[in-house]
């Protein structure tokens, strides 16, 4: 069944239904690029890993690996070899830390036959939105826009911090930042209103190839259909948080098909 909603529904934006829609929908996109490269082309998925510290304060100091103690007849506080009693280490079960993260997936755009890196597409998250997982994604944003490689970044969520541009972009619910390598520093920001359908949008390749056209509102139809989201997600509820309040009322009668 299709989504209430026109263009993208707000509704997976909750915890609850962003990361497996995340991965749908950056398979399907990944699909519909395919079908429209030139044979010189591939469209290959990569992953990226969040390592976050969950617990900051898990990590305490001073703690003991090991614990020495006494048998019996040993006098406290006196030695093991003074007492004649042989020290045994008993061990102190203590947590490990480990650093965890949400697995996101994103596309390269490879030419062939040497593979080398042409686009690489990313649908935000809000692990790349929101501290701690933002400034891990800004460095590895960086590390893209210093090499000859178009990138672009589709943000499908109302909440959070957008890639930061040197101005504010045009007051939007949605927006599409491409970044082509020989047009840097500047950036085309496309963007559309949460009213509105989802649009075509260009994907650049390598120069003199033409940009190809992608239909975000099948590659979303799509996605929505196979996620079987329309039977998962409970629109009686209350929308999510990044709903702005004039858009609210709409969103639940939408939402409800009223």
């Amino acid at each position: 069944m299709a989504s209430p909603f026109p263009g993208m529904d707000p509704y997976l934006e909750l915890p609850a239904y962003w990361p497996d829609f995340h991965s749908t929908f950056v398979n399907y996109w990944r699909e519909a690029i395919a079908e429209a490269l030139p044979d010189d082309y591939e469209a290959s998925l990569g992953e990226r890993v969040y390592l976050v510290e969950h617990d900051p304060d898990a990590r305490k100091l001073g703690y003991p690996d090991v614990a020495v103690s006494q048998r019996e007849n040993g006098a406290p506080g006196a030695s093991a070899a003074a007492s004649g009693a042989v020290a045994t280490l008993e061990p102190v079960t203590i947590p490990l830390q480990m650093l965890e993260g949400p697995r996101e997936s994103y596309i390269e755009i490879l030419h062939l036959p040497d593979r080398s890196l042409v686009t690489v597409l990313e649908l935000l998250s809000p692990a790349n939105k929101e501290e701690p997982g933002r400034g891990q994604y800004l460095a590895k944003r960086d590390a893209i826009l210093y090499q000859k490689v178009h990138l672009g970044e589709l943000d499908l969520l109302l909440g959070g911090r957008r890639p930061p541009l040197r101005r504010l972009p045009p007051a939007a619910d949605y927006y599409y930042f491409l970044s082509r390598a020989d047009e840097r520093p500047d950036c085309r920001v496309y963007s559309w209103a949460l009213r509105q359908p989802l649009p075509r949008l260009p994907v650049p390749l390598r120069a003199p190839d033409a940009d190809i056209i992608v239909d975000l509102a099948a590659v979303f139809a799509t996605a929505y259909e196979r996620g079987r989201y329309r039977r998962r997600i409970s629109y009686d509820a209350d929308p999510p948080a990044a709903v702005a309040n004039q858009d609210a009322p709409w969103v639940k009668e939408t939402a409800r098909g009223k």
